[in-house]
């Protein structure tokens, strides 16, 4: 088993077990040395992936809810709108472009506001942005949650279906190796599969605190989108689909 292998599945455990001991996955890894096991356990902490505690064990980081939106919104302002400023590039005049919940997503719109494209949203908080906009909206209608300002539901996801993207912007609670592209809400993730199924590019928009955090709902796998972040992450270099806002 090389590195890369065994240290997925020291996440994988750890999530499973929220904490292993030194002489636990000494247990797992048997044809392992302890010498090696730590410096996993070194590599997988400095990637942000899990906490070391005293005793030589480790504890996985593990974000079951969402936040709400009013805090994440004041969290990295810099890094976010880095990101935000490289996506919008990805864009092209009469583009169908899909903004989805999350702060780094909704400051794409200061960004996409004066350009000649159609969005599609879930995002209530991006509509306080639209006056004066050349761009025009189309909102899926559904449940609004009041925490993280998005809709969802089966309305939304129905709508959704029925909607063809040349390129979706999707928020994340985190970016982990074994959860994949995660949030705390199931209904979220669902309306994240909807949108990435049915988009030509689908761009995840995730800054570097976002990167090794795992939340309860997988949306879907890393691989299967393309990460833009503003800074380099062993994870991500491993996992491939990624690019750095500079």
């Amino acid at each position: 088993m090389i590195p890369y292998e065994r240290r997925i599945r020291i996440v994988h455990e750890l999530k499973k077990r929220e904490f292993l001991s030194l002489n636990e996955l000494m247990e797992i890894f048997q044809d392992v040395s302890a010498s090696t096991l730590r410096r996993d356990l070194k590599s997988l902490s400095e990637d942000g992936q899990i906490d070391l505690i005293q005793g030589g064990a480790a504890i996985r980081i593990f974000s079951t809810f969402d936040s709400p939106i009013s805090s994440r919104s004041i969290v990295n302002i810099e890094a976010k709108d880095k990101i935000a400023k490289y996506a919008a590039s990805l864009v092209k005049e009469n583009d169908v472009v899909y903004i989805d919940t999350g702060t780094t997503a909704l400051s794409l719109m200061k960004y996409l506001a004066s350009k000649k494209i159609i969005i599609v949203t879930t995002n209530v908080w991006l509509l306080n942005h639209l006056q004066g906009a050349v761009a025009s909206c189309i909102v899926a209608g559904g449940e609004v949650n009041k925490e993280t300002a998005s809709i969802t539901g089966p309305q939304a996801e129905e709508a959704l279906r029925q909607m063809f993207f040349d390129i979706a912007f999707l928020g994340t609670s985190g970016v982990d190796a074994i959860a994949g592209i995660n949030t705390g809400d199931i209904r979220e993730a669902s309306i994240k599969r909807i949108v990435k199924g049915n988009a030509a590019k689908t761009y995840v928009l995730a800054d570097s605190s976002k990167i090794g955090v795992a939340s309860m709902y997988k949306a879907f796998e890393i691989g299967d989108c393309v990460i833009i972040t503003e800074k380099r992450h062993d994870l991500l270099q491993k996992a491939g689909n990624y690019l750095i806002a500079e």
